[in-house]
């Protein structure tokens, strides 16, 4: 019981303070500890294609395991000193997992600067949360970057480490985000992170498997009470599912194009060169700034859909055992 209500508390925590500047953030740990494993592998590993993959392979292994093990010491080490503080700290550590708060927020700043029609300053901030070029973007592609972003991070930042938290407490959900985080630092398909970055890419791919399709169930669900298109939420995810690269971004990115009646995704440019991609939904009316808006509201509703029900069968399975 006590895993339900510290998840249930640090999310009511992310949703209303997400993640202050002066708060020391443990996925800057995380990153600082990929950024310095993969100088310190690539010094020591071959600068072959095998040698890139092994080195990588180790840091895709070690980084989710000392994740896990670093935080599960600390709430262990709290409970010998007061059961209540390793509760406290819980509740802190899974608040700073989730990441529905911050997600509205950058995504909602681009928006400010869309509506002021500020070109510059909506590419400026838009590169703060997506990996492509920004650089030549119009408004309606920005737009429409920022709601495939929430979409799809709707799944990675809120729902699967939810999931994995239900599961297994805070340790868990670090060692999803040590997956996750590892992925959105080296798992490019460019000349640097080709090889290195490939078994990282596939962690994640496995990781998000499940939750991504549970993710656009919850979406799609949703829509039916935040205000949009259920029905077309539920068409377009059958269709469209897989019209993207990744075996999983197409759910979540579905399940919002159909809810919101517009098409997403389509070619994009990565380090200067361009990816022809598949688009997502129809183009029944043209992206608007308001769909940014639209797309935190389901992200909240699927987010608070998925809370109930997983929680909801936590603690039927552990009252039935």
């Amino acid at each position: 019981m006590e895993i339900v209500i510290v998840v249930l508390a640090g999310f009511v925590l992310d949703c209303l303070f997400g993640d202050p500047q002066w708060l020391p953030h443990p996925i800057r740990f995380i990153g600082w500890l990929i950024s310095s494993g993969e100088k310190l592998l690539r010094k020591i590993f071959p600068k072959t294609r095998g040698g890139e993959i092994a080195a990588g392979a180790v840091l895709a292994a070690a980084v989710p395991a000392v994740s896990f093990a670093v935080s599960w010491l600390i709430l262990e080490g709290a409970a010998l000193i007061h059961v209540w503080l390793k509760y406290g700290l819980e509740v802190l550590f899974c608040y700073q997992i989730f990441a529905a708060r911050s997600l509205r927020d950058e995504s909602m700043r681009v928006y400010k600067h869309i509506k002021a029609e500020d070109i510059e300053g909506s590419r400026k901030y838009l590169s703060w949360i997506v990996g492509r070029d920004t650089e030549h973007l119009d408004f309606r592609q920005i737009t429409k970057a920022v709601v495939e972003t929430i979409a799809e991070n709707t799944s990675d930042g809120v729902i699967a480490p939810m999931i994995f938290m239900v599961l297994g407490g805070a340790p868990l959900g670090f060692l999803y985000k040590g997956v996750n985080t590892l992925d959105s630092m080296v798992g490019y398909k460019n000349e640097k992170y080709i090889n290195f970055g490939k078994v990282s890419a596939i962690s994640d791919d496995v990781f998000n498997y499940i939750p991504a399709r549970l993710t656009a169930l919850a979406m799609v669900a949703a829509s039916f009470f935040t205000g949009f298109d259920g029905k077309n939420a539920w068409k377009i995810y059958r269709r469209d599912r897989h019209n993207h690269a990744s075996p999983n971004s197409a759910h979540p990115e579905s399940a919002c194009a159909g809810a919101l009646r517009v098409q997403l995704a389509g070619d994009a440019y990565y380090f200067g060169r361009l990816y022809k991609k598949k688009t997502i939904g129809d183009d029944l009316r043209p992206v608007e700034a308001e769909d940014i808006p639209r797309t935190a509201r389901l992200m909240y509703g699927a987010a608070f859909l998925s809370l109930a029900v997983y929680e909801g069968i936590r603690i039927i399975l552990v009252n039935a055992l």
